[in-house]
Formats: C-alpha cells, structure tokens, sequence
C-alpha cells in the first residue's frame, strides 16, 4: 500500500475519531436546557462529559494537523475555501470551552451565561461541519443546509442517548424521550443525506457541470436508477457505508425504544463511523474540485518520517483515550 493511501486512511481514522466522541459531548451541550430542570441536573448531564470533552476535541488537532504534513495542498485548500465558517467553528469551540471551564467558578448569573455559550457553542460547531462538508461535496446551498442539519441532529441523537447511558432517574427517561424526538428529525434527514455522500461522485467537477451530468442522467434511460447502479458498480465502498449507516440508525432507535441505551449509543456511534468512511470514500476520488490526492500529498520522505511518528505516538495516544474512558465509565448520579 502507497504511504499516500496510508495517510488517507489515517486522516479519516482522526476525523472519524472526532465525529464519534465529539459528537456525543455537541449533543450533551446542545441539549442541556432541554432536558434539565434544574442546577442538579445541569451538573449531572455536564458531568458525563466533563472528564473527556476536552479530550476528545484532540482528534481534531490531530486530524488537521495529519492533514497539514500529509497533504499541505488540501489542507491549504480545504482552509482557504472554507475560511469563514471555519473560523466561526474556532470561535464556537473557543466559546463553548471558556464557558465549560468557567461554569463552576462564578456566580448564578454568569453561569446562566456560560449554559448560553455551551449551548450555542455545542450546536453552532455540529451544524457547521456538516454544513462545509456538505457545500464541499455539492457546492449549493440545499447540500450546505441539509448537512448542517443532518450533523445537527445525529449529534442530538447520539447525545441523548449517551446521556440516557450515564444518568439514572427523570434525566434518564428524559434523555430517552428526546432520543426518539431527534431521531423522528433525523431518520427523514438521513435518507436523503446519507445516499448523497456517495451520489457526489462528480466531486472534482464544478457545480454547473454536475448539474448537468445529473439532468442528463436523468433523462437517459434508467434514469437515476442506472446512474446509481453504475455508482455503486464503480465505488462500492461509499454506497455499502452510507447503507450501513443507515441500518445502523434504524436500529439505534428500536434499541433506546427498549432502553438498551449500551447497545443504542453503539449503533449510534456506528452510523457516525459508517457515515464518515462513506464521506472520506467519496473524496479518495477528489478531495477538492479538480484536485487528485496524489496532488495534494506531500513529497516520499515526508511521508516516511510522519509513519515513523504515527507508529510511535498514535497508539498511546489510543490507548491513553480508551483508558480514560474506561475509568470514568460507571453512571453520574446527583
């Protein structure tokens, strides 16, 4: 296997990583005032991610970092092209983490603040990045919002019922309640969301000239059905992961129907995983519009170097995570 494949693979391995357990500690921010009812319970839902969030926003680092030494022509790209709705992500993530650092030490009044900032932090970032990836495949203004939306809801989904997981008593039940609400949003957003991350096969086209392709498609005979079939008959990997993912929803909701929260916060996380491999495998074609990966990796030596790091400090890094998570895995009581 080429060092730039391997790369690849690691850099969507880093963001994977950060969707699954970012994205459970975005959906506990985002629904704390829905589903507390008091200072108890805003500590008790704040405690089940306070050991890990910060964490956890490390897979982010460690993916852009990846990302910078890898393949510096997609990273400079990906940054320059999206420059505004990334800083907005670094500004909501700074927000969010101030006001989880500062809750506990002020006063009444500017812990009502800092609940503010958790929230709009948690659920700005989750919308945000499925709203770039989504103009990033597409180009539009449909995908931009029908990505933001769906990352926003599967980060509810997946918050909820990780709180459902760790808390016991009313907070439980409630988390569970709101578990089912967001996925009556999510399932809808889902089958139109997840079938278009391998649909965007044209991703190195410009918007115009996919457009195109898709009307003319339509009109050939076997319409969108034969353009899907040749989809799936040339890029397997996408569409078998988006399908997966799919599933992997489905049955995340009949598990917190019959409370088996261990079990639905894995399908859960197993649809974000499912859901990400068939993002990064839509753009192993084209990471940006008309650029290959081949162009946007670095040089042979570079990559040799970095493989002799990750081989060093990844699987620490790994193994110190999973410990944590191990030690701090029991439920949060009042």
């Amino acid at each position: 296997m080429e060092l730039t494949t391997v790369w690849y693979v690691v850099v969507a391995f880093l963001w994977t990583g950060y969707f699954v357990l970012e994205g459970f500690d975005f959906g506990v921010g985002a629904l704390l005032p829905l589903l507390s009812r008091d200072e108890g319970e805003r500590k008790q839902m704040l405690a089940t991610i306070g050991p890990v969030w910060d964490g956890n926003e490390v897979w982010l680092i460690t993916a852009v970092g990846a990302m910078f030494a890898a393949f510096p022509v997609w990273y400079s790209g990906l940054l320059s092209g999206f420059y505004l709705p990334l800083v907005a992500v670094l500004v909501a993530l700074i927000v969010r983490g101030v006001s989880l650092e500062w809750r506990g030490k002020v006063e009444a009044r500017e812990r009502a603040l800092c609940d503010a900032g958790i929230v709009a932090g948690s659920g700005l970032t989750a919308f945000l990045w499925g709203a770039i990836f989504g103009n990033l495949l597409y180009g539009t203004v449909a995908a931009t919002a029908l990505g933001g939306a769906f990352s926003l809801a599967l980060a509810m989904l997946h918050g909820a019922v990780f709180v459902a997981l760790k808390t016991a008593g009313p907070l439980r039940d409630r988390a569970r309640r709101a578990a089912l609400g967001a996925s009556a949003v999510l399932l809808p957003l889902a089958a139109i969301s997840l079938p278009a991350l391998p649909s965007a096969g044209t991703a190195g086209t410009s918007t115009s000239a996919r457009t195109s392709e898709a009307a003319g498609a339509a009109l050939a005979p076997g319409g969108g059905a034969g353009e899907a079939l040749a989809g799936w008959t040339a890029h397997p990997l996408p569409w078998a992961a988006a399908l997966a993912a799919m599933l992997a929803l489905a049955a995340a909701v009949a598990l917190i129907w019959r409370r088996r929260e261990g079990w639905a916060f894995t399908a859960t996380a197993a649809s974000i995983v499912l859901a990400t491999v068939a993002l990064f495998g839509t753009l192993w074609r084209a990471p940006l519009p008309g650029l290959t990966l081949a162009e946007a990796a670095s040089g042979p030596y570079t990559l040799g170097v970095l493989t002799w790091i990750g081989l060093v400090a990844l699987p620490f890094v790994l193994a110190y995570q999973g410990w944590t998570y191990w030690v701090f895995r029991k439920r949060v009581t009042v």
